[in-house]
């Protein structure tokens, strides 16, 4: 099965996921729903303890894999995907302090709930599966190694890599991606047997809402920026990358939105060369789309959820995001998945609450890769003012980047 028929129909599962789940709330006896809860809790662990492989995994050839096809191009382009990804990190958090208070006035989310008489589920029973190591532990592992890795030139370390993240991505496709359905049927069975459900459905809908139009919002400011950069009409310079935007928006899947990005950067002038060295690395590592999702979501159930975020901890966990979200794997849900360990390990939440950022990730999923691949665009257009006439041999980078197993990347972009 393909990247985009994966997508489509794990949308199509998570959605009647949400519907069952809330229908079934209102009939189903406690001993029957206390079954789905407990392999919840199942489930739960077993991310925990996957979760910091995943990283390390994933981000370690990522790494390497860059470092392989190192240049000052490169890291031009990586500097400029990375920051327009924390900007778009630093705007959610601005909009969610200064709109939330306003947009989801005193609505709580509660999701951790014991009483099982008041009608709220607790499992069976539980089985502990401690983490090899930590989330930041398998992170900062990772960066060292595959460092390490871009010096030693080892054909065989790289090798390895490769092949644990084949692995790892088995893992994920097999087992994880195929029961997270079930894993968010049981979220929405429980939320609407402790009497959460309106106020949590009611405010995340506002926050989808408003996902979709700061996306919107954040191409417009890409491409005035780049305009004002490249010295060129940025509204028709967007206007010229719609049919990647649309094409992204059916596709859910920035692989398979290259060509039409592609083409469409070249209708915007820029450099063949250029062109075809930024835009297959920016499907891999420009995320700003994905960025102002998921941190908008964050910081709603941050809010909703009555936690602690202070400032330090906030901009540490919108940087590391914008790495981890890298190594994504090419399978729908992977941005929010690598996602995860931050999300408990930095911010607090509970298994209900990553669920939830799960499914709603997902349901809007094509927009966050619209407008990932749409200002990949307007990366081209500032690197071109630069670099048109000085990138060479671009067959032999685009040839490393679609190698590279981050490539496919398609959750944080499918």
């Amino acid at each position: 099965m393909n990247t985009k028929s994966i997508t489509r129909s794990l949308l199509f599962w998570i959605v009647v996921a949400i519907v069952l789940g809330i229908c079934c709330s209102f009939f189903f006896p406690e001993w029957l729903a206390r079954i789905f809860i407990t392999f919840n809790g199942l489930f739960s662990n077993f991310l925990g303890f996957f979760v910091p492989v995943l990283i390390f995994a994933l981000i370690t050839p990522a790494i390497a894999g860059l470092g392989r096809g190192a240049g000052k191009w490169l890291g031009i382009t990586a500097g400029l995907a990375y920051g327009s990804t924390i900007i778009s990190g630093l705007i959610a958090w601005g909009l969610s302090a200064a709109l939330y208070p306003w947009l989801l006035g005193d609505q709580t989310l509660i999701t951790d709930v014991d009483d099982v008489d008041a009608g709220a589920l607790s499992p069976f029973f539980e089985v502990e599966i401690p983490a090899p190591f930590e989330v930041m532990t398998a992170l900062v592992l990772a960066f060292c190694i595959g460092l390490a890795m871009t010096a030693v030139k080892s054909d065989t370390l790289y090798k390895v890599a490769t092949e644990l993240e084949s692995a790892i991505m088995k893992v994920v496709t097999s087992f994880v991606i195929p029961l997270l359905p079930l894993y968010i049927f049981g979220i929405f069975l429980n939320l609407g047997m402790n009497e959460n459900l309106g106020s949590t459905m009611a405010a995340f809908g506002k926050v989808l809402v408003l996902a979709v139009v700061m996306t919107i919002v954040l191409l417009i400011c890409q491409y005035l920026i780049a305009g004002l950069v490249a010295g060129v009409n940025p509204f028709t310079a967007l206007r010229n990358m719609l049919p990647a935007y649309f094409t992204a928006l059916g596709t859910s899947s920035s692989a398979a939105t290259i060509p039409v990005t592609l083409r469409s950067t070249l209708n915007n002038k820029v450099d063949e060369n250029v062109a075809g060295f930024a835009i297959p690395l920016c499907a891999t590592i420009h995320l700003s789309g994905s960025m102002m999702k998921i941190a908008l979501y964050a910081f709603a159930v941050i809010y909703m959820g009555g936690l602690d975020a202070p400032w330090g901890l906030s901009l540490g966990f919108i940087l590391l995001l914008g790495i981890m979200m890298i190594a994504a794997p090419g399978v729908p849900g992977g941005a929010i998945m690598a996602a995860t360990g931050l999300l408990a390990s930095m911010l607090g939440f509970n298994e209900e609450m990553v669920a939830l950022m799960i499914a709603a990730y997902i349901v809007i999923d094509s927009f966050g890769t619209a407008a990932n691949v749409t200002g990949d665009g307007a990366i081209a257009l500032v690197l071109n003012r630069f670099a048109a006439g000085k990138i060479e041999g671009v067959q032999q980078e685009q040839a490393l980047v679609d190698d590279s197993p981050a490539t496919a990347e398609g959750s944080t972009r499918v």
